[in-house]
């Protein structure tokens, strides 16, 4: 294939995805005729000076394991402005390696969904093109997949930027994860992470397009009982500018925790809290009842009410999910 083909993404119609250059399939370097188990989707914006190396990283650490001549690498280039996709041109006839590139910014998410869906690998790893994970030592992540359908690499530092306000937020949306998901999720927004190709395909149209998507694939899998296992792993700082925006990209992680919950058990939110409401409301009925010569203030009523409508909406909330769940869904 030579120049470039554009072609639509059918999770968005009508926003093109523009196919870079690709050597010719008769190139010994670039020949993908393979058998292929592991596709490695490596989103791309604004990565230029660090890029190659990232993807010598890869390269390296999977040439030297069994992996050799099993794998490929698919380089989303997400609308990058800089000098990113110069640099990929330049070594896209080293062997194993596509390349997509969108025409303008969609964000991670919609990076990583269209990777995923061109993936040709049994096994898909996500991760990230700054120097921050160890992508080096991929091969081991992807051997401790062994039967489970995920496995992420679970950082034991932050590294990231504004760490003072980081950290308590990603500890609050975490242990809300937990409580929702009803397991403990050593890191909910790692993007590093395998996962059988099979068993994700069929929630991809459920990633949103930032950065989220990360924390929605976790919940996903966890929500449908599939099999999710956690590996430490070092975390290193990035190279390049960071792109995540603390307000804006923390509030869409605890809205998509929260909206995931929802989609597949929203007892776990509503029933709490009507209860919770119950028994403030019963514990002041007993109190006016002694109180106020038996009679009940219309609070005491509204709060009783209160509790009754929200937990009637969770458990109608609850039929309609089990009721539109397929019967593979789990």
């Amino acid at each position: 294939m030579s120049g470039e083909v554009r072609r639509c993404d059918p999770s968005s119609p009508g926003r093109p995805v523009t196919w870079a250059a690709v050597p010719e399939p008769s190139s010994p370097a670039a020949d993908l005729s393979g058998a292929i188990d592991v596709t490695v989707v490596l989103p791309a914006f604004n990565e230029a000076g660090h890029i190659t190396t990232e993807i010598d990283r890869i390269r390296g650490g999977l040439d030297a394991s069994h992996y050799n001549g099993r794998y490929e690498l698919l380089v989303v280039d997400d609308g990058s402005t800089d000098d990113t996709a110069a640099e990929l041109a330049a070594i896209a006839d080293r062997g194993n390696m596509r390349v997509i590139r969108f025409p303008e910014n969609r964000g991670s998410g919609s990076a990583r969904r269209v990777g995923t869906r061109e993936a040709r690998g049994d096994i898909v790893v996500w991760t990230d093109a700054d120097m921050s994970y160890p992508n080096d030592r991929m091969a081991e992540l992807i051997d401790e997949l062994g039967d489970y359908d995920q496995i992420v690499g679970a950082r034991t530092t932050e590294e990231g930027t504004l760490k003072a306000l980081r950290v308590p937020a990603k500890w609050l949306i975490r242990k809300l994860a937990e409580f929702l998901a009803e397991r403990e999720i050593p890191d909910l927004n790692s993007g590093f992470r395998a996962f059988r190709r099979s068993v994700a395909l069929p929630y991809l149209h459920l990633l949103p397009t930032g950065f989220s998507c990360v924390t929605t694939i976790t919940m996903t899998f966890l929500a449908n009982g599939h099999t999710v296992r956690y590996t430490p792993i070092e975390y290193m700082e990035r190279a390049g500018t960071s792109k995540f925006h603390w307000w804006a990209d923390t509030r869409r992680y605890l809205l998509q925790v929260v909206r995931m919950v929802l989609s597949y058990n929203p007892l776990r939110v509503f029933m709490p809290v009507g209860l919770l409401l119950g028994l403030v409301g019963g514990t002041k009925l007993i109190w006016d009842l002694f109180d106020k010569d038996l009679r009940v203030p219309t609070n005491t009523l509204l709060l009783l009410f209160l509790s009754f409508q929200i937990i009637a909406i969770g458990l109608l909330a609850d039929l309609v999910v089990r009721a539109t769940r397929k019967p593979d869904d789990g």
